[in-house]
């Protein structure tokens, strides 16, 4: 599905960064981020734009070329990774930050996922993320049908367990993301560190 979404020459969710990301990618500890389903390489290439050794992690390998691209008329380097979350081994106090601009996983491979992010951070390492809420699926404003592909403050907690929350607001706000993700939103914005 994702090779299809990105087979074409638009950038499906746009070439800008995540606002929220935008915002707050200063509270990235400067060093080696991993950007978790990074798809099209617009928050990689930012943060690399920002002084950031960026690896962008994707499944899709077509993503993952016009990430290459995109960082190419940027001129910055990113390094790409094609590789399913499920099965990626983030290593152990490797990476100074984890980010996850909507990461749609199926809960109990999100919930793995996150665990072993957070065995890669480096100690004071910084995991940022925003996500869609279940409630999103009562907007039809991005992120799919599946209630289970969202997480709330709760599962989040959960799912994060060592790192200490900086910042963790369910909220609704327009987001305008190429023609994927547009209009009101509901979605979850954390800032947590180790």
């Amino acid at each position: 599905m994702w090779d299809e979404r990105y087979s074409t020459d638009q950038y499906a969710y746009g070439k800008e960064p995540n606002e929220f990301l935008a915002q707050q990618y200063q509270k990235l500890p400067k060093g080696k981020v991993i950007s978790l389903a990074e798809g099209e390489g617009r928050n990689a290439v930012f943060l690399a734009k920002m002084g950031y050794d960026v690896t962008a992690i994707d499944g899709s390998k077509v993503g993952l070329e016009k990430a290459a691209k995109l960082a190419k008329e940027h001129n910055v380097n990113i390094n790409l990774i094609h590789a399913d979350l499920a099965e990626f081994d983030f290593g152990e106090a490797k990476w100074d930050a984890v980010v996850s601009i909507y990461c749609p996983l199926p809960s109990a491979v999100r919930s793995a996922v996150y665990k072993r992010a957070v065995e890669g951070l480096k100690p004071s390492g910084v995991f940022l993320l925003e996500a869609y809420t279940p409630e999103q699926v009562n907007y039809n404003t991005g992120g799919g049908p599946s209630a289970d592909t969202k997480t709330s403050k709760s599962n989040l907690e959960d799912d994060l367990k060592g790192l200490s929350f900086l910042h963790l607001e369910e909220l609704k706000r327009e987001v305008f993301e190429g023609s994927y993700h547009t209009g009101l939103a509901s979605v979850l914005q954390a800032i947590a560190k180790k």
